[in-house]
């Protein structure tokens, strides 16, 4: 089996150059190609030898993806990309541009298994988890396609990325490396569904990542209308794994919370909420739900959400309201990449 160059630690590189024969500082030009100037292929190596991009090519992959399209919003310049992989399958990533600097959303897995029920990376599960050459290098291409620098990381598109935590742990140590893009661990989130023991390994780990919790219900009840994953984790455990993150971490936990017109936005919902997560340092994020054909989901009104930020901030709870980016776009996560399969079936 081929090694996936790109998703080599430095240490790694040179240990695998050093099998090839070769010296040990090829890895470290090599590195740099590869996370820093982002070279698309061995071709772009201008100070490698032909002998050994020759050996490269016979003993490893190298990740490049090829983008298949992109939509930007004339609303706000946001741009959603749809990248094809080595295998054909199909991810999606969103680029937004911020007054304190750009983001980048990428996602974790080819499809996603968790079923959330206003969603629509889950309609047709799971293919596979992505490698973690391919979450850097949506940055990558990314980088390459803007011209510009991406300060801010996000897995929170397509999939769930504490569903591919050795691949996702292996994604961080990259693109944090010094000898790299160098994104501070600062300035990436990582979103979760509520998979308690793997929250609590991250935990573990001490990042200085920002962990997002798809809280989306205030009770128990609710939370298992919306998202199966509930039906295993209840909301009290996935609570405590939130208090224990900010416990070893000290990061102050971002709780996601999705707006459904008549199913969770109520004066009692919010009144739950306050209850629910009082005692956590946190930020919660209220979004506007962004309806997918195959459901029959709406957002909630404008005065709705309002009100409900307001209960909130009258319990010194911080929050906002997400700022819409991309929503001419297929904006949601998964929207774009369904939309390219059913066009390739109809075509056939």
């Amino acid at each position: 089996m081929k090694t996936d160059i790109k998703s080599l630690s430095l240490n790694e590189l040179k240990t695998e150059i050093e099998r090839l024969g070769e010296k040990a500082f090829r890895a470290k030009q090599l590195y740099e190609w590869m996370h820093v100037k982002l070279a698309r292929d061995y071709d772009e190596m201008t100070n490698i030898p032909k002998s050994l991009k020759e050996k490269l090519r016979e003993s490893c992959t190298y990740t490049s993806l090829k983008e298949v399209t992109v939509q930007t919003s004339k609303l706000d310049g946001t741009r959603k990309y749809l990248f094809e992989l080595a295998d054909g399958n199909f991810v999606e990533s969103v680029w937004m541009k911020y007054h304190h600097g750009n983001s980048v959303c990428i996602s974790s897995q080819v499809g996603c298994r968790m079923g959330c029920r206003f969603c629509a990376s889950t309609l047709d599960g799971l293919e596979r988890s992505l490698t973690p050459s391919e979450m850097l290098d949506q940055i990558y291409a990314i980088s390459r396609s803007t011209g510009e620098r991406v300060s801010n990381v996000v897995v929170m598109g397509t999939g769930e990325p504490l569903d591919n935590y050795d691949n996702l742990l292996k994604f961080i140590q990259l693109i944090t490396d010094e000898n790299g893009l160098n994104i501070s661990q600062r300035n990436i989130t990582v979103s979760t569904c509520g998979i308690v023991e793997n929250m609590k390994r991250l935990a573990d780990e001490k990042l200085q990542i920002t962990l997002a919790l798809s809280l989306h219900g205030s009770t128990q009840e609710k939370r298992q209308e919306l998202m199966p994953i509930a039906r295993k984790y209840d909301i009290s455990e996935v609570m405590d794994a939130c208090r224990y993150y900010f416990d070893q971490t000290g990061r102050r936990i971002t709780f996601e919370y999705s707006l459904v017109g008549g199913v969770n936005d109520t004066d009692e919902d919010a009144e739950n909420l306050c209850r629910l997560v009082g005692d956590i340092n946190c930020h919660i994020n209220l979004i506007p739900v962004n309806p997918i054909k195959e459901r029959d989901y709406i957002e909630s009104e404008r005065k709705d959400i309002l009100k409900f930020q307001n209960k909130l901030e009258k319990k010194h709870i911080n929050v906002t309201i997400r700022r819409e980016m991309g929503r001419d776009i297929d904006g949601a996560c998964g929207q774009l990449r369904r939309r390219h399969a059913q066009s390739i079936t109809d075509e056939s």
